[in-house]
C-alpha cells in the first residue's frame, strides 16, 4: 500500500510495456489542455516518463489554469513544460506551441445548474476554438458517459453503437462538445478520438472513496443509481495516451472504465467489511443506470491491471491512514442530470 502522494503518483506515472510500445510510434511533442485537474498532472507526468523511457526528446506541455497550487511544481520536476493559460482567450490560445498530439481535457460540471451558460460556453464553444487552432494534430478529447443518458440494468451497459439520450444540460453539453468536435474533425480532417469516461478514481476521490467516506462518517449511500463502473486513474492515463493511435476521421468512440459494472449496494457492503461498520442505505434502485460496455476498449487496448477489490483495498486502507484528499465528489447517486 502506498504512504504517501508521492508514492501514489509514482505508482500511476509509471508507464506499461504496452504504453511503452505504443509511445515510441508517436510523432511529435504532446499536449495535455486542461492538465490542473485530477488526472491531468498524472497524464503529463506519465507521458514525459514514457518519451524518456523510450529515448524520444518530444516535449510534455501541460495548460491549465490549475485548480491544485503544487499541481504546476510537480510537473515541472518530471521535465513537463507548464504553460498557465486561459483558452477561452484567443490571443492566449493562439500563443500555444505546435504539437502533433492533443489530450484535450477541458470541462465544467458541477455548479452547472443555475449557470447554464458558463458550462455551454466551457464545453461546446472552448472544443471548436481549440479544434480550428489545432487541426493538423491528432487529439483525443475527454467526453462522458453520461452522453448516453440511463440504460436499463438488464443491458449490460451502452456501447459506442447506441444513440445518446443525455439528461440534463450538463449532459447535452458534452454530446454538444462531441458534435462540435466531429464537424471539425471532418471539416479540417483532423483524427480524433471521443473518450467517454466513467468513473475515474484513485485512492483520493472516486466512487469508491465516496461510497467509504459515508459508510464511515455514518452517512446512508444512496442507490438509487444501481451500478457503476469505475477504472484506475493511472490506467485511464494509459489507455488516454495510447487512443492517441486509434484517432480517425470521422473521431472514433470509446468506452473507458472497468469491463465489469458493479452494485452500488454491493460496493457499500464490501467496502462496509473493511471498514468494520454496516453501510446504511437511502433509496431504492430504479431499475436503469449510467453504466457502459467497455468491450470494444479491451478489445483495443486489453483489460485493466488493477480490479475493483484491489482498489477497495486501497481506498480503504487509505482513508484509515488519514490520507490526503482531493474535494470532487462525484455525485454518482444523480439521475436527473442536475449538477
Amino acid at each position: 500500500m502506498f504512504q504517501s502522494t508521492q508514492e501514489l503518483m509514482h505508482a500511476m506515472t509509471e508507464p506499461s510495456p504496452a504504453l511503452l510500445q505504443s509511445i515510441k510510434q508517436l510523432k511529435g511533442d504532446l499536449m495535455v489542455l486542461g492538465a490542473g485537474g485530477k488526472i491531468g498532472p498524472t497524464m503529463a507526468i506519465k507521458a514525459k516518463r514514457a518519451l524518456q523511457a523510450v529515448g524520444s526528446e518530444a516535449k510534455v506541455y501541460a495548460v491549465s489554469l490549475f485548480d491544485y497550487d503544487d499541481a504546476p511544481e510537480m510537473m515541472r520536476q518530471a521535465g513537463v513544460e507548464v504553460i498557465e493559460a486561459d483558452l477561452s482567450d484567443c490571443e492566449q490560445l493562439n500563443r500555444l506551441p505546435e504539437a502533433e498530439n492533443i489530450i484535450y481535457m477541458i470541462g465544467k460540471k458541477f455548479g452547472t445548474a443555475g449557470h447554464e451558460g458558463d458550462t455551454w460556453h466551457v464545453n461546446v464553444i472552448l472544443p471548436y476554438l481549440v479544434a480550428q487552432r489545432f487541426p493538423n494534430a491528432r487529439i483525443v478529447a475527454f467526453s462522458t458517459g453520461n452522453t448516453y443518458g440511463m440504460a436499463p440494468l438488464s443491458s449490460g451497459g451502452f456501447c459506442e453503437t447506441d444513440a445518446p439520450k443525455p439528461i440534463g444540460e450538463y449532459a447535452q453539453t458534452c454530446l454538444g462538445r462531441e458534435r462540435i468536435l466531429e464537424r471539425c474533425s471532418r471539416q479540417n480532417n483532423t483524427p480524433m478520438l471521443m473518450f467517454r469516461l466513467n468513473y475515474s478514481i484513485d485512492m483520493r476521490y472516486g466512487v469508491l472513496y465516496d461510497i467509504a467516506k459515508a459508510i464511515q462518517e455514518g452517512q446512508p449511500v444512496d442507490v438509487s443509481q444501481g451500478v457503476f463502473n469505475c477504472i484506475w486513474q493511472g490506467e485511464v492515463c494509459e489507455y488516454a495516451i495510447r487512443s492517441l493511435l486509434l484517432t480517425a476521421v470521422p473521431p472514433e468512440k470509446l468506452n473507458v472504465s472497468s469491463p465489469e459494472s458493479f452494485s452500488i449496494r454491493w460496493a457499500a457492503k464490501e467496502l462496509g467489511e473493511r471498514l468494520g461498520k454496516e453501510p446504511v442505505f437511502a433509496g431504492e434502485e430504479v431499475g436503469s443506470s449510467l453504466f457502459l460496455n467497455c468491450q470494444k476498449m479491451v478489445h483495443l487496448l486489453g483489460r485493466p491491471q488493477v480490479g475493483v477489490l484491489e482498489m477497495m483495498d486501497m481506498v480503504v486502507e487509505w482513508i484509515k491512514n488519514g490520507g490526503e484528499t482531493i474535494d470532487a465528489p462525484t455525485h454518482f447517486e444523480t439521475i436527473n442530470g442536475v449538477f
